[in-house]
């Protein structure tokens, strides 16, 4: 009767009999789900990780980027100041001093510069 055919009980109900091979069935799909989801969860675990390690090398990469931003900042201002005050030398004849003075100055604007990309400034406004 392991084929689920109904059956007369003493009592002349019918009744279904489980089959013998269901059992094992029951207990076989019980196992396979459980591998199922142990396997699901470890992808899940890869993929979680993955998504951290690529999260890392973006911050990573956004952080580089900043970086070269700040530092460009900085010399594009030094930069800017020793020019006009070579060209004020060469035009006034004054030598050193307004290469020195706008070199100078040059660096407090790059400072600032950077202190405002930063964030560590607040933003002037035209107020």
């Amino acid at each position: 009767m392991a084929d689920g055919t109904r059956n007369n009980d003493r009592d002349g109900k019918s009744q279904t009999e489980p089959p013998a091979d269901e059992a094992a069935l029951s207990e076989r799909l019980t196992r396979l789900d459980q591998k199922l989801s142990d396997v699901r969860k470890d992808r899940e675990n890869r993929a979680g990780q993955s998504d951290k390690e690529q999260g890392n090398g973006s911050a990573s990469a956004s952080a580089m980027a900043r970086g070269f931003r700040l530092s460009s900042e900085l010399v594009a201002g030094v930069v800017v100041g020793g020019v006009i005050g070579w060209g004020f030398d060469k035009l006034l004849s004054t030598s050193p001093w307004g290469l020195i003075v706008f070199f100078l100055l040059g660096f407090v604007a790059g400072v600032i510069n950077v202190m405002r990309a930063a964030g560590v400034a607040p933003e002037r406004s035209l107020d």
